[in-house]
């Protein structure tokens, strides 16, 4: 085994991340029954389970009475960072076609995930 498969990668989000995630995550696991349905490949799992795990046992708001409030307020601060307070945001059936380029560069996903553009 090398050193780069038991080598620890530490992924930062905010408290509003963290907390939209958990609750994304809580209700493709465990609510709709669906993590085979979204995600196909089951190696995939184990870093869903850790980091799901991770952020269960880190963020003390999924224990809070008003669980709810606090969610959509999370929800409501991270869209207005990406898209503004003006911005048009998409409705609930609605999915949006690309998320916002700094957001991509932010997440590593502007680029073309080490494809060559070469003999296209």
């Amino acid at each position: 085994m090398s050193l780069v498969e038991d080598e620890a990668i530490n992924i930062k989000l905010t408290h509003d991340q963290a907390f939209v995630l958990s609750d994304w995550l809580y209700q493709v696991m465990f609510q709709s029954d669906d993590l085979e349905g979204i995600v196909r490949d089951r190696a995939v799992w184990s870093p869903i389970y850790a980091i799901s795990g991770t952020l269960d046992t880190t963020l003390s708001d999924i224990f809070m009475p008003d669980y709810s409030e606090r969610l959509d307020a999370a929800k409501e601060r991270l869209r207005v960072s990406m898209y503004g307070e003006t911005a048009e945001l998409p409705g609930p059936d609605e999915t949006p076609t690309a998320a916002p380029r700094a957001h991509q560069i932010e997440q590593g996903t502007a680029g073309n995930h080490g494809e060559s553009d070469q003999g296209r």
